[in-house]
């Protein structure tokens, strides 16, 4: 159905993009102990995932790979334009981006969701700088006995 180069299985990419990410983190947290070195590993597999889902293969299409092929034979969940899977599902055609197309209802629906979540991350950071200006846990009640508070 589509004859695009595969936008996937870029492994190299993910490899690089993900030492870069890691070396530079390094270069600013030096880890010490061992629950530093737990924090960085932490990280740094977050990184890996991330890069992953980028550059590899996402997870997303690896799951849903069975339900896709047989509602829509003849995909290429290869391609770049089939990996915007919301907009394959609801029939949308091609990727914004590449066709230009200023009306295509995507276009609405990320900015709002993106306005959504900065405000939602605004009134709880605010939250947390009242909590810090009173000196009082971040932690619910029952976390802060465990923790010694």
């Amino acid at each position: 159905m589509n004859s695009e180069v595969s936008a996937y299985g870029l492994w190299p990419l993910v490899i690089i993009n993900a030492a870069v990410f890691i070396i530079f983190a390094f270069s600013f947290t030096k880890p010490r102990t061992g629950r530093d070195w737990r924090s960085f590993g932490a990280f740094s597999a977050f990184l890996v995932a991330l890069f992953t889902e980028m550059y590899g293969f996402p997870l997303t299409i690896y799951l849903l790979s069975g339900w896709l092929a047989s509602r829509y034979p003849g995909i290429d969940l290869f391609s770049h334009n089939n990996g915007h899977l919301w907009e394959t599902v609801l029939g949308w055609q091609g990727d914004p981006a590449d066709t230009g197309d200023v009306s295509h209802p995507g276009g609405d629906v990320c900015p709002a969701g993106a306005a959504g979540g900065a405000r939602s991350f605004s009134r709880v950071w605010r939250g947390l700088c009242l909590l810090r200006c009173r000196n009082a846990s971040f932690l619910p009640a029952p976390a802060a006995t465990c923790a010694g508070r």
